[in-house]
Parts: C-alpha cells; sequence; structure tokens
C-alpha cells in the first residue's frame, strides 16, 4: 500500500516522510486513532515505503553519515532527496502490498483456532491478507466476525509475544529493516510486558508499529517506550470524495453518509450499504411511542428493533445522534448546514420537544448505548431501559447525567 492510495491525512504522511528523510524515526511508533481513520493503512504504507528498494537505494547515497535510519549520528552534509513515496513497482513493493513482505510481520488479536493449541496471530495470516484486502478499513468486531469468532473475545496471547520476539531475533531476509506491525495492541494483557525489552533495546534495523485506538488500554510500560503519532479523524469532504471515486456511491447518498460518519470511512460505508433503510420512520415510531402511544407500542417497537441486529442498531443511534447535533447547531449557531428537507424538519421538531439541556442528555444516552451494543449488550434489555430514559428525560425533563 502506499500513501497516495490512502484517504487524506496529508499531514500524517508528510510528518513519517520527513522523519525518515532526516533520519528521525524512533525504533518504536505508537499511531493512536479512532477507528477508520485510516491508521492501520498509514503503518502498512510506512513498512513498504522503507522496504521499498527505490527509496533504499536513494537513502543509501555516499553522505557523511551512516545511512541507518535509527543512527543518531550527527548530520555533517545534506541527506540525498528521498522519493516522498514508494515507488509501488519494484518487487519488494509488490510483496509487501500483498502482505507476504517476509520482512514484514503482522500481529494482530485471534481466538484458539485448534483445541489445546494457545492461538498466535501465524494461525490466521491467510485470512488476514484476504481482510486487508476486503475491508481496509475494517475494525476489530469485522475482524473477529470474520474469522469466525462469533461471541468469543479476541487476544494477544503470551504465545504470540514469544513468537514476536522469536521472529525479530532471525535476520533479515532481503530488506535492511524488520518490521512488526501490532494491531490493536489494547489486546495485550500484562503478557505485553514480555516485549519490553525488546521494544527498548530491539536488534538493529528493528521497527515496531502498534495501531491503537484507545491509549488507556494499552500498558503504560509500552506506551512510554513509543514515540506517539496521533492519527485525526477524517474530514466529512474527504469521505464524501473516497465514496463517490472510490465506492461510486451517489453525490446525494454520499454527503449525506459523510455527514453522519463523524470522520468515520468504515461507518460511511455501513451507511451507504445500509442507505435504504428508513431510519427517520423508525426513530418518528419510537419518538411517538414514548410521548403518545404508551408501553404496548413501546414494547412492540423494542421486539422490532431488536431484531435488527448489531451493525445496524449502532446505525440507528448515530442517525439519531446526527440530528439531534444538527438540532442544537441549528439552535445555537444558525449554522447553513446541508440537511436534506425532511431531515431538516425532522431537526426542527427536535428542538420543539426538548431543549438543548435535554438534546445534549439524550446524546450522551445514546452514545453510551452504543458503547454497550458493541460489547454485544441484550437489545431487548438496552433498548427498553433506553426507552425508559428517553421518556424521563423529554417527558418529565430529567436530565441523566452519564457516568
Amino acid at each position: 500500500m502506499r500513501f497516495s492510495e490512502i484517504i487524506g491525512q496529508q499531514q500524517v504522511k508528510q510528518q513519517l516522510v520527513e522523519m525518515v528523510q532526516h533520519n528521525r524515526l524512533s525504533h518504536g511508533l505508537l499511531f493512536l486513532g479512532k477507528e477508520g481513520n485510516g491508521s492501520l493503512q498509514l503503518a502498512i504504507a510506512l513498512a513498504q515505503y522503507l522496504t521499498c528498494e527505490k527509496v533504499a537505494i536513494d537513502a543509501g547515497q555516499p553522505t557523511n553519515t551512516i545511512s541507518s535510519l535509527f543512527d543518531k549520528s550527527e548530520i555533517r552534509n545534506p541527506l540525498p532527496e528521498i522519493p516522498n513515496d514508494s515507488c509501488g513497482a519494484c518487487p519488494s513493493c509488490n510483496r509487501a502490498h500483498q502482505l507476504i513482505h517476509p520482512d514484514i510481520h503482522f500481529s494482530y488479536p485471534v481466538v484458539t483456532k485448534r483445541s489445546g493449541s494457545p492461538p498466535i496471530s501465524a494461525d490466521y495470516i491467510s485470512e488476514w491478507r484476504e481482510f486487508i484486502k476486503s475491508y481496509p478499513y475494517g475494525n476489530v468486531y469485522d475482524w473477529l466476525q470474520f474469522i469466525g469468532a462469533e461471541n468469543k473475545q479476541g487476544n494477544i496471547t503470551a504465545q504470540e509475544c514469544n513468537d514476536i520476539i522469536r521472529q525479530l531475533s532471525l535476520k533479515s531476509f532481503e530488506s535492511e529493516y524488520k518490521i512488526l506491525i501490532l494491531w490493536m495492541p489494547e489486546y495485550l494483557g500484562n503478557e505485553g510486558n514480555k516485549l519490553l525489552k525488546l521494544i527498548e533495546e530491539p536488534p538493529p534495523n528493528t521497527l515496531f508499529i502498534l495501531v491503537a485506538e484507545n491509549e488507556s488500554l494499552i500498558l503504560p510500560t509500552i506506551v512510554s517506550r513509543c514515540q506517539l503519532i496521533k492519527v485525526p479523524a477524517l474530514d466529512t469532504s474527504q469521505i464524501e470524495e473516497a465514496l463517490i471515486n472510490r465506492n461510486k456511491t451517489s453525490n446525494e447518498i454520499a454527503r449525506q453518509a459523510a455527514s453522519v460518519s463523524e470522520g468515520n470511512y468504515r461507518e460511511a460505508l455501513q451507511l451507504v450499504q445500509h442507505a435504504e433503510e428508513d431510519w427517520q420512520s423508525l426513530l418518528r415510531e419510537w419518538l411517538n411511542a414514548i410521548l403518545k402511544t404508551g408501553p404496548v407500542a413501546q414494547t412492540k417497537w423494542v421486539e422490532e428493533v431488536s431484531r435488527l441486529g448489531r451493525e445496524k442498531e449502532k446505525q440507528f443511534l448515530r442517525y439519531f445522534n446526527h440530528l439531534l447535533e444538527q438540532a442544537i447547531r441549528d439552535r445555537l449557531m444558525a449554522e447553513n448546514v446541508y440537511l436534506p428537507e425532511n431531515e431538516k424538519d425532522f431537526a426542527n421538531r427536535l428542538n420543539r420537544i426538548a431543549d438543548i439541556s435535554q438534546q445534549r442528555a439524550i446524546i450522551e444516552e445514546l452514545d453510551q448505548a452504543t458503547y454497550f451494543i458493541e460489547r454485544n449488550a441484550n437489545a431487548k434489555i438496552l433498548f427498553h431501559a433506553l426507552t425508559i430514559k428517553l421518556y424521563h428525560i423529554i417527558q418529565d425533563k430529567i436530565v441523566f447525567l452519564a457516568n
């Protein structure tokens, strides 16, 4: 994967290239950003860039300093001009693109494949290559479902850590560098301490790239040994352009999906896939059940929504959140935000039934409900509880404070 193939993130791409060109690349990098922003793609592109034969030749031109990217010697002559991207054509780039380069290793959450044998990433390398090809912006839930984990919890085990140490202790096969891309280090428990010495004092020209979404769930001892690279959410315009050009989405649907996705390209693709869903009718039915028709209608609605499945339930809640945010913007700043006429009318109706404090309280409850859905909460219980909370927030003007 080349940098040019990744959606947006021009500033991060430039930062990475300059780190290589100015010999300031740390041996441990932590790419930190929310799902759907391209963090994993950036890590793969950096690995391909470092192993590209064209980049290696230009980086090896004579200078008064050692050519290693990890060397700290004082540079006395200007560095040679190194390309800003991998060539994408050399044998090394072709192998990196197919995720079969012998010096680029991957580690990721897995589940037990063979009874009695601790799971390691190598057990799923064929599935991993297919997953990255099919779902380049997929999240860990997509990955675990892709390998048939169902409700099993993914993990990066002590056995996996031992395998990482073994792989990186070997000499590189063809590149100057050995690279490990560790996706979702949040799934490393205390067994991650096995990697501390290797991260702090790695073999020459060994690079660790950790790709994470939540820094607080990573072992602090690992975070402290890595250089932090923050990857921001994508701009709405970048997502809209990508949907139109890459996914061949119509302009109207692309604009709506991009505005609701909150910088998450994966979520935008999900919204496009289910663009035919009438979330507004479902939301209108819910609010009518809460405010007018009563418990029988509420129970019927909960039964209906609980059959949608986890991904659609999350999209529905995000759609409701999106309308509430547009309603608040319209009330506070009178922003001229593009909305279809029916959504604009619905946002105005939300402003009539709830004030700003109530709307913010509802947003907090919807965010919390999305969080619980991602963790396999029982849909019937969750939406029953959410219905009761929304009734009291709107009808009794009671604001629940999210924990």
